[in-house]
């Protein structure tokens, strides 16, 4: 890794453009689908509530890390060049922006919009005598109960604030003095944040409380009252290699994350600044981590008014369907994945391939058949309700040897996934934590069958959580494979994680932390040789987010010799593309739509003998350092089909964000005649062939927890 840092010094030194705001720009995008109004109404009222659940995420993470950098004195220079301070001030400055830019569009675009379509998001002030009647009785019966006014004066301290808390700021005055008195009321986040007073007609949760003060401070002057939110550090610290008992650790973590330190603070801009200045000096905020907007605040919760049953105001539902390789081998519904896995490797493709009949349905085939005799299965994220899940507590019941590698520090998710351990661990299941130091983002399925009496390996390899409802909506990619070479090194990998083991050497499978960054970095110096050598060089990488250094210069240089360098980022892209003498060779395009592009690609023209890769990793430094990562190099049908979709990201007659070397992403989504370019995901479900229709719900539309979560949320 030396000779590369050496090597990057010939590269100028403002070849990265910065992590932080290259995230904003990818939110900005969440934005502009908002904002177009050739998109349905209801799916562009998703996209301004997935905006603000990201926006949320990023303040709570990424904020709160260069806060706390900047407070302990660790000054260190982005790749960008730039301070963490330096990073600080502008991130805030252009956050301001696009949440005034958010806050307009809902206000002058969407509420009218849906207006027109007879859905109402009122103000108390706009609501009929007959509907303040009903809300009375709905605030005596259902919400007054469960306020709690909290007095500031000198007996009472003022309150802790919980992060993302929606509270009405309310000042009081005893009748016939002049002396005010502040109080706060957290709005319940246990009742509906709009409250539907009357059909499709909304108001929000705390204009109906404001209306009712009186109630709550009885004999005293209701002088103002404003909303206010605030945001705090959320993320978590735990050092599993200095506890016995990692579960207790983060258990303990996770209830210091409810007092982190705040990181921004939101207000109606008709706050006054009494209120303002006292929010401020209490909650110890900083005037630029005051963010003024116009009510409501906290949008995140418009995800409720765009579930309405109005499919004239959405996107054509999606229902997923049965992959035709398994739907061909169909003898029993649900398919044997098993028998069809004995003839062929199979390659998923979701959620155009319906997840319940093909990954789902080979764990579950798993657990109920009398020959299998093991099952492993990693776990970052599952749903509340897991599939997964139940069916290696059957497993374990059945009398199988089960082992669950589960992430429990999977970012926000973290008391589910401890839920999960404990529920499997009660069921026999032998539940592990991977290895110390490092977060387990593989995904991997292993199974052990007898066949004939000989034991065969069965796997799963794949892009996405073993998660069946972000499967409806997150794009990815799965494989099963009974290939010898590829199961033995699952296998090798699960002994890894699960008991004392020496990293060996994998023969399908590239592995993070131990040897991945260096194996793309073989692979794209390989592509150099070929070009070098006369023949033509390509490189096509799929994936969340790039912002590796060592990776990004061996792309620089592999775009300096002349390699084609083709990336699909749908999140932060820290790489130039398009610099003269530089990356003149690179182009980076971003789609979002419906489903949220999730999948890993990795594509090497090899000189004619393409290579192609699927797995979890994104080119990052904690996926490449910090993280057990697993990529697959698929066979030539499989990596050729593939190839053919990523023929259709990349081609010029397709919709998608163009990132210019400036940093500043393009909508290209129209012809020079002004006609619509080929939508990406609309053409998949066009083209996905033909097979029998399952029972899954339709497939949720619009963008669902865009973060992964980061952006954030959808690692």
């Amino acid at each position: 890794m030396s000779s590369s840092h050496n090597n990057s010094l010939a590269l100028p030194s403002d070849r990265f453009l910065d992590r932080e705001l290259s995230w904003l720009a990818f939110n900005k995008r969440v934005l502009e689908l908002a904002q177009d109004d050739s998109l349905a109404l209801l799916d562009r009222v998703t996209f301004l509530s997935i905006f603000a659940s990201n926006l949320d995420e990023f303040f709570m993470v990424r904020i709160a890390g260069l806060k706390r950098r900047i407070a302990t004195g660790i000054a260190v220079r982005a790749a960008s060049g730039m301070m963490p301070r330096e990073v600080h001030d502008t991130v805030l400055k252009q956050s301001h922006e696009f949440m005034l830019e958010h806050s307009d569009c809902f206000t002058r675009n969407i509420l009218p919009a849906l207006a027109l379509e007879g859905i109402f998001i009122l103000r108390w002030e706009e609501l009929t005598p007959d509907e303040r009647a009903s809300l009375t009785v709905l605030f005596e019966e259902q919400v007054f109960p469960v306020l709690t006014p909290l007095a500031v004066d000198p007996s009472h301290p003022f309150p802790y604030i919980s992060g993302l808390s929606l509270n009405l700021a309310v000042v009081v005055q005893h009748p016939g003095t002049e002396n005010e008195l502040f109080a706060r009321v957290k709005v319940p986040p246990s009742l509906p944040r709009f409250i539907e007073v009357s059909s499709q007609r909304f108001v929000p949760l705390e204009d109906v409380m404001a209306a009712h003060l009186d109630m709550l401070f009885p004999g005293m002057n209701v002088m103002q009252h404003h909303a206010f939110r605030v945001t705090r550090n959320e993320e978590l610290e735990v050092e599993e290699d200095d506890v016995e008992n990692i579960l207790q650790a983060l258990e303990k973590e996770l209830m210091r994350r409810r007092f982190g330190p705040p990181v921004r603070l939101e207000v109606e801009n008709s706050m006054d600044p009494y209120v303002l200045n006292l929010l401020i000096s209490e909650l110890g905020v900083t005037e630029n981590e005051v963010f003024k907007l116009a009510g409501p605040l906290d949008l995140k919760s418009l995800d409720e008014v765009a579930k309405l049953k109005r499919e004239d105001l959405k996107a054509p539902a999606f229902i997923p369907r049965t992959s035709p390789l398994l739907a061909e081998h169909e003898t029993s519904n649900p398919p044997d994945v098993l028998d069809v896995m004995r003839h062929r490797d199979v390659l998923l493709h979701h959620p155009y391939d319906a997840f319940s009949t093909s990954m789902q349905r080979f764990l579950e085939q798993a657990s109920e058949d009398p020959n299998v005799l093991a099952i492993k299965q990693t776990l970052y994220r599952t749903s509340g309700d897991s599939p997964i899940v139940d069916a290696l507590i059957n497993a374990a019941e059945w009398g199988k040897q089960v082992l669950a590698v589960v992430e429990i520090k999977a970012r926000f998710d973290e008391q589910n996934n401890i839920d999960w351990a404990r529920k499997l661990e009660e069921a026999g299941v032998h539940v592990v934590y991977g290895l110390v130091g490092l977060k387990t983002h593989a995904k991997l399925c292993l199974v052990v069958r007898s066949d004939g009496g000989r034991l065969k390996r069965y796997a799963h390899i794949g892009t996405g959580n073993y998660n069946p409802k972000t499967a409806r909506s997150y794009e990815d990619y799965g494989l099963l494979t009974t290939n010898p070479e590829i199961t033995e090194d699952v296998a090798s990998l699960f002994n890894l994680l699960s008991g004392y083991a020496i990293p060996g050497d994998y023969q399908r499978l590239m592995v993070a932390p131990k040897e991945l960054r260096d194996d793309l970095l073989a692979k794209i110096n390989r592509e150099i040789a070929h070009v070098h050598a006369g023949h033509p060089g390509l490189i096509r990488i799929k994936c969340n987010a790039i912002v590796d250094e060592v990776l990004m210069d061996g792309l620089y240089r592999a775009a300096m010799a002349g390699v084609k360098v083709n990336m699909l980022i749908r999140g932060i892209c820290a790489l130039r593309p398009g610099v003269p003498g530089l990356s003149e060779n690179i182009t980076v395009r971003s789609i979002l739509g419906r489903f949220l592009e999730h999948s890993r690609v990795y594509e090497f023209g090899n000189a004619g003998t393409p290579e192609v890769w699927i797995g979890s990793a994104d080119l990052m430094h904690r996926n490449l350092d910090r993280r057990v990562e697993v990529l697959v190099r698929l066979n030539s049908e499989d990596g050729h089909s593939i190839s053919e979709t990523l023929d259709l990201a990349f081609d010029e007659n397709t919709a998608a964000w163009h990132l210019q070397h400036d940093g500043h992403w393009m909508r290209v989504n129209k012809n020079s005649e002004g006609l619509p370019l080929i939508e990406y995901q609309e053409r998949l479900i066009k083209d996905h062939p033909s097979s029998k229709e399952i029972s899954d719900e339709p497939t949720p539309r619009g963008l669902v927890n865009l973060l992964t979560r980061v952006g954030i949320r959808g690692r």
